[in-house]
C-alpha cells in the first residue's frame, strides 16, 4: 500500500533553499512519484534493474548533474545532493546507479582524463546513452584499496591488465570500466584506465542471491590479459588519492540519498499510525510508545537534513573537507538504518511485506551503510580529523 509523499520538513528546512533547488527537488520528486514508485517493487522482487529509467535520467540532467560542460547540467552541488535524496526515496538501488555513472565515472573522466576521452564519453553518458562502472573494490582488498593485486604492464604503446574487481555496481550493463590498477611503468602507483566492452579478456557476471539492492546490477570484473592502448590511461590520475576523490564525490551524494529512505520510511509509518485502529478503535498514533518513535525519527531526519544541507554550501563553497563527508555519509546512513528499523516494527507484521516500502530500504540500507567507504572506517577518518592521530592500523 503506497501512502501519498507529502515531504518531510519538521523545521521550515525548505526556507533555506533557493527557488531553483526546490525546484529541481520537485522535478525529481515527480518523476520519482509517477515512473519509480508504481513499478519498483516488482523489480525489486524480480531482483532486475529497470534499465528503461537511464534515458529519463539523462532527459533530466541527473547524470554527472554537478559537471560542467560537455552536455552536463552543472547544477549546484545541493541540486545534485537533492536529486539523490528523491532518487533514493525511490530506491537506493536507483541512486545507486546514478551516483556511480555520475560520481564514479563520469566525475574521474571529467577531472582526469584527457580532452579526446572526455569527447567520447561524457556527453554520451550525461544522456544515457553509455553506461559506466568503477572498478576499484577486489575480493581481498575492500577497506583496504591500496593492497590491490590489479596490475598494469606497460608494453609498447599498450597496456596489459590482470586482476579482479567485485562488487561493482553496473557491472555487467557498462560500456565502459575505470578501473584503477597498480602500474608498473609508474613505480607501482595507482593509475586509472578505461576499459571498454568487449575488449578481449575483460569479462564480466552479476552476482546473485542479494537480499539488498535488488534492483541494482551488481557484478564482478575480471581482467586476463586484457590489452588496451596507452590512450586509455586517464593521464591525470595521479596515484590512489585520485580514486578516493571519486569516492569523495559519491559519499556525499550517499549522505543526501540516505535521508530519502529515511524519510519514505518515516511518512508511511506516521501515515500507517495514524490509520490502523486496535484495541479501542483509537489510532495506534494516539499510543506514547509509538509517539515516541515518531518523534526519534523526526527528529534524527531534520538534524541529518541541516548537516547535509551545510556539507552542500561548503561544497559549493570548496570549503568541504573529507573528513567532513566522513561525518555526513556515517551519520545520515546510520540515522536512516535506525529509523527504517523503527518504523518497521511501527507496521507490526505488515512491516515485512513489500506492500510497504519500510523493509525494502530497510535491507539496502544495510548495503548503504557497508560501501563507499564502511561505517568503522568512517569513524577512523573523523577520528584522526579530532585527534591529529590515525588509527587505521
Amino acid at each position: 500500500m503506497a501512502f501519498p509523499f507529502r515531504g518531510v520538513d519538521y523545521m521550515d528546512i525548505d526556507t533555506l533553499f533557493s527557488e531553483e533547488e526546490l525546484m529541481v527537488r520537485q522535478t525529481a520528486r515527480q518523476f520519482v512519484e509517477k515512473e519509480v514508485v508504481p513499478i519498483i517493487d516488482e523489480y525489486n522482487r524480480e531482483g532486475k534493474f529497470p534499465k528503461q529509467l537511464v534515458p529519463m535520467f539523462g532527459q533530466l540532467g541527473f547524470l554527472g548533474a554537478s559537471l560542467h560542460g560537455y552536455g552536463c547540467a552543472g547544477m549546484t552541488s545541493t541540486d545534485y545532493g537533492l536529486i539523490m535524496q528523491e532518487l533514493e526515496r525511490g530506491d537506493s538501488g536507483l541512486r545507486s546507479f546514478v551516483s556511480v555513472q555520475g560520481a564514479l565515472v563520469m566525475y574521474p573522466i571529467h577531472s582526469f582524463g584527457s580532452e579526446e576521452q572526455k569527447q567520447k564519453w561524457l556527453p554520451a553518458m550525461a544522456k544515457g546513452e553509455a553506461i559506466g562502472c568503477f572498478g576499484l573494490t577486489e575480493p581481498d582488498f575492500g577497506s583496504n584499496p591500496g593492497g590491490m593485486r590489479a596490475r598494469a604492464v606497460r608494453e609498447g604503446d599498450h597496456y596489459v591488465l590482470n586482476g579482479e574487481k567485485t562488487w561493482i555496481t553496473s557491472g555487467t550493463i557498462a560500456d565502459v570500466a575505470v578501473v584503477w590498477a597498480k602500474s608498473d611503468e609508474h613505480g607501482g602507483k595507482v593509475r586509472g584506465f578505461l576499459v571498454e566492452k568487449g575488449t578481449p579478456g575483460f569479462t564480466s557476471a552479476d552476482i546473485k542471491g542479494k537480499f539488498s539492492l535488488r534492483a541494482s546490477v551488481t557484478s564482478s570484473l575480471y581482467l586476463s590479459d586484457v590489452k588496451i592502448p596507452s590512450a586509455n590511461l586517464l593521464p591525470k590520475s595521479e596515484g590512489l588519492k585520485s580514486a578516493l576523490a571519486c569516492l569523495n564525490q559519491a559519499r556525499f551524494g550517499i549522505g543526501w540519498g540516505a535521508l530519502g529512505a529515511a524519510m519514505a520510511c518515516y511518512e508511511c509509518a506516521r501515515q500507517y499510525t495514524i490509520e490502523r485502529k486496535q484495541f479501542d478503535g483509537r489510532p495506534i498514533a494516539s499510543h506514547q510508545l509509538v509517539q515516541e518513535k515518531l518523534a526519534d525519527c523526526i527528529t534524527e531526519i531534520t538534524k541529518g537534513q541541516l548537516l547535509a544541507l551545510h556539507c552542500g554550501r561548503l561544497k559549493d563553497k570548496g570549503k568541504l573537507h573529507h573528513s567532513h563527508i566522513s561525518m555526513l555519509k556515517r551519520n545520515n546512513v546510520a540515522i536512516a538504518l535506525d529509523i527504517a528499523r523503527k518504523c518497521r516494527d511501527l507496521l507490526g507484521a505488515n512491516g515485512v511485506a513489500d506492500e510497504y516500502p519500510i523493509f525494502r530500504h530497510m535491507c539496502n540500507l544495510e548495503s548503504v551503510k557497508t560501501y563507499e567507504g564502511t561505517d568503522h572506517i568512517h569513524t577512523l577518518v573523523i577520528g584522526e580529523r579530532v585527534t591529529g592521530i590515525a588509527a587505521y592500523v
